[in-house]
């Protein structure tokens, strides 16, 4: 009898530890989104290039309480090129912020670093022009790096925390490894991984397209 239920427990230990390898072999699979050049912007900067008091409306919501706004502005770099309709997001942040591709920075005449965001010290200025008016920026361009935004509960079943890296392989034909990917844990995400248009075009990837977190020892 005793032996019976030796059996039994270890039976249970067995199909508990099996469930929980798939599930986790099932969340290492994200989807993906494609980020274009866009525009995070300050109070005092909204109110220059859109009027006093202005408020962005909402186009389409993303993560976290941030929405896509209706309103676009102008980038003008150095060498007087200009990038037309790049986006802001909402809602308004302590610092404006642009963060473009690579291919975005070689038109203006720029070179952002590779930064996560908010991280602008020492980052390229541009002019940025609205239907108002315009700023001049000391500051603020980036190259977002790759990140993945995860849910605490994800992060849990993959044993992963806030601000790990993690290498992520994006499958198909123009298959590869991005490596140096941002793991950013909150509760009001919802997993997905970011990157931006360049990365996104080299390995074929589109918005909704899966990829797959690599986990040390288990892809060795």
């Amino acid at each position: 009898m005793l032996q019976g239920l030796v059996t039994q427990e270890k039976l249970v230990i067995l199909i508990t530890r099996a469930v929980l390898a798939e599930l986790r072999e099932q969340k290492r699979l994200i989807p993906v989104g494609v980020s274009a050049r866009h525009l995070h912007i300050s109070r005092e900067h909204l109110d220059i290039l859109y009027g006093p008091g202005y408020q962005l409306r909402p186009l389409r919501p993303l993560m976290a309480g941030e929405f896509a706004a209706e309103e676009v502005v102008t980038l003008v770099g150095p060498n007087l090129r200009t990038i037309e309709n790049v986006r802001i997001l909402g809602p308004e942040r302590k610092q404006t912020q642009v963060e473009l591709a690579r291919t975005d920075a070689f038109r203006l005449g720029i070179d952002p670093p590779v930064r996560q965001s908010g991280d602008l010290g020492g980052s390229p200025g541009l002019v940025v022009v609205g239907p108002k008016g315009a700023v001049v920026l000391k500051e603020g361009a980036i190259i977002a790096n790759r990140h993945i935004h995860m849910t605490p509960q994800d992060a849990y079943l993959l044993g992963l925390k806030d601000n790990d890296y993690v290498d992520v392989q994006a499958l198909g034909e123009r298959g590869a490894i991005l490596h140096q990917v941002q793991v950013r844990v909150h509760p009001k995400f919802r997993t997905e991984m970011h990157i931006d248009t360049d990365d996104a075009n080299a390995v074929g990837l589109r918005c909704g397209d899966r990829v797959k977190i690599l986990i040390q020892g288990s892809d060795t």
